[in-house]
């Protein structure tokens, strides 16, 4: 059974029309890979499923239940909008950690705002989370004593926090030097490999093709081609996938 189900999803910023008709479902336990340029919609897609952006048109399901429907033209307040982000985990390019705060305290802070357990609970969660990503030696750092890579980490650990259905990664790479970059996807990997369901929007080719269950490229704000790695990458179909790949694998 589909743990989402994401139907013709259609948004635009004044006249330019950025998403154009956006439909594909995900299992429980399923890694979805984005691929596709800069400019091709796959950040405005990640918005608008963590509701950060308000789709144009369309239908957004988690486990059968409708989050989002513009047929039913219901005006969503701030406090059922933030109850409807609670089913996706969302790690941005840049962190987005609070440096005021130690690493601990950015993992426990909305867990204790939402009351998502006892104090000790949620202190428990959130050293489990760190040993996880490898940082529990770190817990008491604050954002500006931490690596790059570090930094994404307690990002990560900071989604799980919330315990989300859905964990969506948006280039969560593209702000590290690329001797960091193998930290984090092994972190990504890692939560493959316990059964997470994620949606990854990335640039490394060889890590979406090691690593999806599909592979979704995108190009002008449509889904251009999708399937399996093996179909995606071994033998894509439109000649815009092929121009896309043939220029990855040239390092753009």
């Amino acid at each position: 059974m589909a743990v989402l189900q994401v139907e013709n999803i259609y948004k635009r910023f004044g006249r330019t029309e950025v998403l154009k008709g956006i439909d594909f479902s995900l299992e429980k336990g399923e890694v979805l890979v984005i691929i596709g340029a800069s400019g091709s919609g796959k950040t405005t897609l990640m918005r608008c499923l963590n509701f950060l952006e308000k789709p144009d048109v369309g239908r957004i399901m988690v486990d059968d239940k409708v989050l989002f429907d513009t047929e039913a033209a219901e005006t969503l307040k701030e406090s059922e909008i933030r109850e409807k982000r609670l089913h996706f985990g969302l790690v941005f390019q840049d962190f987005n950690l609070f440096p005021q705060y130690s690493v601990l305290k950015n993992i426990t802070l909305a867990p204790t705002l939402l009351k998502k357990g006892t104090a000790q609970e949620i202190e428990a969660n959130a050293k489990r989370l760190l040993e996880q990503v490898g940082l529990l030696n770190k817990m008491s750092a604050y954002p500006c004593e931490l690596s790059g890579g570090q930094k994404q980490r307690v990002a990560i650990a900071r989604a799980l926090a919330l315990n989300p259905e859905i964990l969506c990664f948006d280039e969560p790479t593209s702000a590290l030097d690329p001797e960091l970059t193998g930290e984090v996807l092994k972190v990504i990997k890692e939560l493959k490999d316990t059964g997470s369901t994620m949606i990854v929007v990335t640039h490394e080719m060889e890590f979406a093709r090691n690593v999806a269950d599909k592979v979704v490229f995108m190009a002008d704000g449509v889904i251009e081609e999708m399937g399996t790695p093996e179909e995606v990458f071994g033998n894509p179909q439109s000649p815009k996938t092929q121009a896309f790949l043939r220029k990855a694998h040239e390092g753009f």
